[in-house]
């Protein structure tokens, strides 16, 4: 087995981040790769104008890749936020907003996989409190992606880079996929493994592919130390993807790494061109 086993998609929110987004798409392709994936793009606006999302919708169209995953509103990210659907208040309705509008974009361009970033705590605000609104609004967003044949994702996070976000192991995570599921009967509310994350927090990678790979929707990857890409730290990101797809896993793995001081295009040296595109 092997990288060459895998498909993989390219994150533009991280990657090809040196070109103007309406560039990166044709990037990706140029670059050999057939799929790509988002966070939300317009971190000012859970409701853009519809020619923005026109313009974005061509641009991945015409540069002939598509489109695997896409988060909801997540608010200053990157940046300070990490998501807004427990946020109380303002942040709370622009991704209750935003909901319909992310699901929608994503069935216009057969994307099945949307994000929802849990959000950080809020000083002297009740975290049961917050907890309650989380699965109140999870609830609306796996109703939508369930509309459009879509699934919802949830990720965890690390604690060192993301202090404020209570989801920063793996069982956290799990147990709000389930608690959406259990509350909306669909089934359709996955677990967005991040092998970075997961291992800055100091978990045991093998033990959490044997655990949770059928509870998995999507794969995300970078190298750690550095979030570079694979092979610039100590991860064994080869042998761990070839134990989730021995542990049933088909779907993809983003690559969601830094390119380092160079342009993205040269950051992908580890992976043969041959590779690149999904089959």
């Amino acid at each position: 087995m092997g990288f060459a086993d895998q498909r993989f998609n390219v994150n533009l929110s991280i990657l090809f981040t040196e070109l103007p987004l309406l560039e990166r798409p044709a990037a990706a392709a140029a670059a050999g790769f057939t799929a790509v994936e988002l966070w939300w793009p317009w971190v000012d606006s859970p409701t853009p104008e519809q020619s923005e999302l026109d313009a974005l919708k061509q641009a991945i169209e015409d540069a002939g890749v598509q489109l695997t995953g896409l988060n909801f509103y997540a608010g200053q990210l990157p940046g300070p936020d990490r998501g807004a659907l427990s946020i109380p208040g303002e942040e709370s309705v622009r991704f209750h907003d935003n909901i319909d509008v992310a699901a929608d974009f994503a069935e216009s361009l057969g994307c099945r996989a949307l994000n929802a970033l849990y959000g950080n705590r809020v000083e002297g605000v009740d975290p049961a409190e917050q907890d309650e609104l989380a699965l109140e609004n999870l609830v609306l967003a796996a109703r939508a992606a369930n509309r459009i044949g879509a699934i919802l994702l949830i990720e965890t996070l690390n604690k060192p880079e993301s202090p404020r976000y209570p989801l920063v192991t793996a069982p956290a995570g799990i147990e709000i996929v389930d608690k959406v599921n259990e509350a909306t009967g669909l089934g359709n509310t996955k677990f967005l493994m991040d092998i970075y994350h997961l291992s800055m927090n100091g978990e045991d990678l093998p033990s959490v592919i044997e655990q949770y790979a059928a509870k998995t929707g999507h794969v995300q990857i970078a190298d750690n130390p550095g979030r570079g890409a694979p092979g610039t730290g100590s991860l064994p990101l080869e042998d761990l993807l070839d134990q989730l797809r021995k542990a049933g896993y088909e779907g993809w793995v983003g690559l969601e790494y830094k390119p380092g001081d160079r342009p993205s295009a040269e950051s992908f040296a580890w992976l043969p061109a041959a590779a690149r595109a999904a089959r």
